[in-house]
């Protein structure tokens, strides 16, 4: 739990120290990217604090190309 709580705490002095620079500077839409980015980090880290499964981004890639190489393979060896 503390593990969690040091993970907020992070992230909202990651947040203290961006955001007001961002809103200054008019970026909305950096604010939103940073924002988004930042929740979903956080929300991860605490996923994983808690030694909940993550998937890999990289499993997803794999599966993805994969079978678009074995057709490109055989495609070659012709």
């Amino acid at each position: 739990m503390w593990i969690a709580a040091g993970i907020i705490a992070a992230a909202s002095f990651f947040a203290y120290l961006e955001v007001p620079l961002l809103i200054k500077a008019k970026m909305k839409k950096e604010l939103w990217v940073f924002s988004i980015l930042l929740l979903i980090g956080t929300m991860l880290s605490i996923a994983v604090s808690f030694d909940m499964v993550v998937p890999n981004p990289l499993d997803l890639i794999y599966l993805i190309f994969k079978p678009m190489s074995q057709v490109l393979d055989a495609w070659l060896k012709g």
